[in-house]
Order: C-alpha cells, then structure tokens, then sequence
C-alpha cells in the first residue's frame, strides 16, 4: 500500500461511523483507531453532568523559620581535587572540537594516536579525526604546545565547541 492508498483509507475510515478498522495484507497490516472508540452512539449524543470537585478546607501552617546552613569542613584533598576538575588552569590552552561527531585519537585501530601527553606540537598538525556523517575530518591544531590532558575518549562522542585537549603554551 502506497502513502496515497493509506491517507484515503484513513479519510474513509473518519468519516465513517467505524470505531476501529483493521487491515492485513500479506506482511502489511494497518489498524486505524477512531475518536469514537469506547463510545457508544447513545453516549456521543447524550451531554453527561459531572459534580463540581469540592476542594478541602484550608489550614494554615505555622511560619517556618530557617536556620542558616552549618557549613561542613572539607578535607584539604577533597578540596584539590574538585579545583582541579572544575575548571582548567588559566597556564593552559584548549583544543575544541569544531564540530558534532565521533572523537577519535588515532587515523585507524590499528595505527598509533596522532598525539598523546607529553607530546609537543605545532600549529597546523593534525591532533584527532571527527567523525561526522560518515566524513572523517583531521582536527588540526591552532596552537603551538605541549600536550597536558585528553579530555575526550576515543571513539565517544563530542559537541560542538567541547574541549578535546589543554595544551601547555
């Protein structure tokens, strides 16, 4: 059955009395499921009266009052710790994706990342490949540096703009 054939039936079928209409066609089957269903003629027809909902009484409650939050001590560690997966030092440079796709490190399972830490590069080298729509694109770098993190995993996906490397100028 064609988008045609259906859009006919389907006009049919409303303008019938029908409630549900069901086809089955060799591997096609169709089922059409009117406003109507679960309603009777005499129901259509017929205007129903429902009670207005009584709402309960209304009490009011005694004023809260809040105490000012007790504050916990952090151990130091934990403190270093969130510091440093908060935001990237202002020392380093980011590396963004340019675009939405799948963030590899390497040109093919086989063959060795482009870049890893440690690994000092120059502007214009090739860092990473994005995969968008079945493109892949070789992400160049901007920047000259010293690689201090990777930020995406292989082969996972990336947003637009998200950062994929910081870089030590």
């Amino acid at each position: 059955m064609d988008f045609k054939e259906i859009t006919d039936l389907i006009k049919l079928v409303s303008k019938s009395n029908l409630i549900q209409f069901k086809l089955k066609k060799d591997d096609f089957e169709i089922t059409i499921l009117t406003d109507k269903h679960g309603k009777s003629r005499q129901e259509e027809s017929a205007t129903t009266t429902v009670p207005a909902p009584v709402s309960a009484p209304v009490v009011p409650a005694a004023p809260v009052v809040a105490a000012p939050p007790a504050e916990v001590p952090v151990p130091k560690s934990a403190q270093e710790d969130s510091a440093a997966t908060e935001a990237p030092s202002d020392d380093y440079k980011e590396i963004r994706s340019p675009m939405v796709g799948t963030f590899y490190r390497s040109p093919s399972p086989d063959k060795p990342p482009y870049i890893k830490v440690g690994d000092s590069i120059e502007a214009g080298d090739v860092v990473c490949i994005v995969e968008a729509m079945k493109l892949f694109n070789e992400i160049e770098s901007e920047i000259s540096g010293k690689i201090v993190k990777v930020l995406a995993e292989d082969a996972s996906p990336v947003e637009y703009d998200q950062v994929l490397f910081l870089v030590e100028s």
